[in-house]
């Protein structure tokens, strides 16, 4: 163990940090407009000022077309451009050039655990999003995954704040060095789908800081983040539309944000209240800030001084963005090569290879039959259930790849075993936790009999998580555990697949499967990536960006008792509507006494599981590898930025293959309650076979602080700091001390 001693640093440190949520730490593009800007507004009308308040079509705000500024034009959503929609529906307008790449969604992103193609991502969406004529995309989703049932949990990142943050910053850096805003959502504390146009969201501001606003703060201050979008729900007894600690206290003051805040759609709910707090564009209609909001003005009930400091944050971005001429918009196939391939990069670092007992990678000199069983080996993943989807030109199942990969090689024959869960053809009182279907089961059955080995896939689809309702279960939906447990009986060389956005529960086809992965909604080259590592053309790198629990009753939310809200005590039964405020403006009195009390405070997933001690399937950052990694003498350096830790990796294995490097951070003397351990700091690393090197990561001033209430600022506390580093949380093999005084 190593003990490293710095003062001066750290003194240094102590009294910057006092002050970091007073200044604007980085270098912004759009104050370079001001004077402009100003001289535009000077030319402005009352109700042109106005017209850019608000919606014009479902996906686009008006700009000033008499003094030759175009319409803003929003890009839904984070993994992919949406198809165009008509004006003022959510009707396709069945176009033909339309389509763009499906990246993988924002937890398959989290589990590469890298942001070098975080940034190419953002990159990759920017030029789609250019080619489709957008300024700004509604992306990406950065809430913290509270509850693995969410059901946006498939589009956020991950449990963790700096795991979130920093590939946040990375999608940011990405879209707008390309010339595309990206539009932080949901701000914020949109944890949940259910009720989530009503639900009150009640939580401790050091909490609410260091764990819930942490990647958004990450993304203004460190990237420029040029646009918000506002969430449904409200914070601490306020809509996120009007809430003032939120829009104007926190994001304006603190972070210093010179950009435009737009609403979640149909999330607005006052006028003067929202236009006051710092909300600049209401979409996508015009209910509360447009003739209602005039009429405000010219009552003297807002300012003009305010109207005009909300045009001028939109002016900001719409001058700093490029737009794109309508007669070159959607006139090219998108969804081209360069964007394939990033998806292709990215799907391979998502798969998280969870279990093996040497039965990965495939043998073909002695695995000569597969058996694929489940639906979804063919099912794809780009459209599904309610809200973003992406029209592809191509999306590459897990069956298509294996045949791919294993053409002339393997006979493969397949089987769907189960039938998914789709919404549209169900009662929809029917839940996905449904028996296993005897005949599909039974052929399943005898193709395992006739195979060398079976790779079954299991997991959810986006009928099972989608945007508007939370899954109620984390069971694997169609009686995939009966299936999985009787093709194991069959034969025992069983591989299941996890295709999912978020944690289910593995506990069955853990124990019945030689090898388990998970594939996550792997983007329109998923199948080709899971087929390279199923064949050891990649080693598995991925690694889990959420706790998996054992069962749904130790996720803390659940133990604690506040979610899900008990609406019999608390307000009347029925889920909101999936676009509140479009479909029913009309929200009842109990409804909106729905209170959540995030009762266990910055406890949040692999926190919580620590502090309590109690047991879970897999831990967060977990994931295995076919390669094996030695980490060996580490030593820990103080700079003006925090700590510098380095140490050797070694890949002391046959195999090429990337790792990823751990740092957790413990504070077992602070004065203050504080997590058990805390992830600070990590990195990816490519190693050849047998390739050894010094390995150098920065651990952050900033993200050693706490949330000082009192002072309302970021502090460092001095005292002990140990350092934890290794592949996993599990192997944590080096340690060090730092001592700050």
């Amino acid at each position: 163990m190593t003990t490293i001693r710095f003062r001066s640093i750290i003194v240094a440190a102590l009294m910057a940090t006092s002050a970091m949520t007073q200044a604007q730490p980085y270098p912004t593009r759009l104050l370079d407009h001001e004077q402009q800007i100003t001289d535009i507004i000077k030319k402005m009308t009352l109700e042109e000022k106005i017209n850019m308040l608000h919606g014009k079509n479902m996906f686009s705000s008006e700009g000033i077309p008499r003094l030759g500024i175009a319409d803003v034009e929003y890009a839904d959503g984070p993994f992919g451009i949406r198809e165009e929609m008509e004006p003022h529906s959510w009707n396709s307008a069945h176009l033909t050039t339309d389509s763009s790449t499906f990246f993988p969604t924002g937890s398959a992103l989290a589990a590469t655990w890298s942001t070098k193609w975080a940034y190419a991502y953002g990159q990759g969406m920017s030029r789609e999003a250019r080619m489709r004529g957008k300024d700004m995309i509604l992306g990406p989703a950065i809430n913290i995954q509270r509850i693995p049932t969410g059901g946006r949990t498939y589009e956020y990142l991950s449990e963790d704040p700096l795991l979130s943050g920093m590939l946040a910053v990375a999608y940011t850096k990405g879209s707008q060095d390309d010339g595309t805003a990206v539009c932080l959502k949901h701000y914020a504390l949109n944890n949940q789908e259910d009720y989530r146009g009503f639900v009150d969201v009640r939580i401790s501001d050091r909490a609410m800081h260091e764990i819930y606003l942490r990647p958004f703060e990450m993304a203004v201050r460190e990237a420029d983040a040029w646009g918000l979008m506002a969430a449904y729900n409200k914070v601490n007894g306020r809509w996120c539309s009007e809430n003032e600690q939120l829009l104007s206290t926190i994001l304006r003051q603190q972070w210093g944000f010179p950009g435009m805040v737009i609403s979640d759609w149909g999330g607005v709910h006052s006028t003067v209240d929202a236009v006051t707090a710092g909300m600049n564009v209401e979409m996508p209609g015009n209910r509360y800030m447009g003739k209602a909001l005039l009429d405000s003005v010219k009552a003297g009930k807002v300012s003009e001084e305010i109207i005009n400091q909300r045009v001028r944050e939109i002016l900001r971005v719409r001058l700093t963005v490029k737009p794109i001429d309508k007669a070159i918009a959607n006139s090219k196939p998108v969804g081209n090569t360069e964007e394939m391939t990033t998806a292709l990069e990215v799907a391979r670092r998502s798969i998280v290879l969870l279990k093996n007992d040497q039965l990965l990678p495939i043998d073909v000199n002695s695995v000569r039959r597969i058996a694929v069983v489940g639906e979804n080996a063919v099912t794809t993943m780009a459209l599904g259930g309610v809200g973003a989807g992406v029209k592809t030109r191509c999306e590459i199942t897990p069956l298509q790849g294996l045949e791919q990969a294993l053409a002339g090689k393997v006979s493969i024959s397949y089987v769907p075993g189960y039938t998914r869960y789709d919404r549209k053809n169900r009662d929809k009182h029917e839940s996905p936790q449904q028996k296993a279907d005897r005949q599909l089961m039974a052929q399943a059955v005898k193709a395992a009999r006739k195979a060398d080995l079976v790779i079954f896939f299991a997991g959810n689809n986006r009928e099972v998580e989608t945007e508007g309702s939370d899954r109620k279960s984390i069971t694997l939906p169609s009686g995939q555990d009966e299936v999985a447990a009787a093709l194991a009986k069959a034969n025992p060389r069983l591989v299941t697949v996890i295709v999912a956005g978020g944690p289910v529960d593995v506990s069955t086809v853990s124990e019945v499967s030689q090898a388990l992965l998970v594939s996550w909604f792997n983007g329109s080259m998923g199948g080709q990536a899971l087929a390279e590592v199923l064949t050891g053309q990649v080693s598995p790198s991925g690694r889990l960006p959420m706790t998996w629990p054992c069962k749904l009753e130790d996720v803390p939310a659940y133990a604690t008792g506040s979610y899900p809200q008990d609406i019999n005590k608390q307000g009347t039964a029925g889920q909101d509507d999936i676009f509140v405020g479009l479909v029913n403006n009309q929200s009842n009195e109990r409804r909106q006494q729905l209170i959540a009390n995030y009762a266990e405070q910055d406890m949040v997933g692999y926190r919580w599981y620590d502090a309590k001690e109690a047991p879970v399937a897999y831990p967060f950052g977990y994931g295995l590898s076919y390669a094996r990694f030695e980490y060996s003498q580490l030593q820990v350096h103080p700079t003006i930025e925090g700590l510098e830790v380095s140490f050797q990796l070694a890949n002391v294995s046959s195999h090429d293959a990337e790792e990823v490097a751990q740092v957790y951070v413990s504070r077992p003397q602070s004065h203050i309650q504080r997590p058990v351990r805390e992830l600070k700091a990590f990195q990816r690393i490519a190693l050849k076979a047998g390739e050894q090197r010094t390995v150098t990561i920065p651990v952050r001033r900033s993200d050693l602080c706490h949330w000082d209430e009192q002072a309302q600022a970021w502090m460092l506390e001095p005292g002990t700091i140990e350092l934890y580093v290794g592949s996993t949380p599990d192997k944590l093999l080096l340690h060090a001390s730092a001592i700050v005084n």
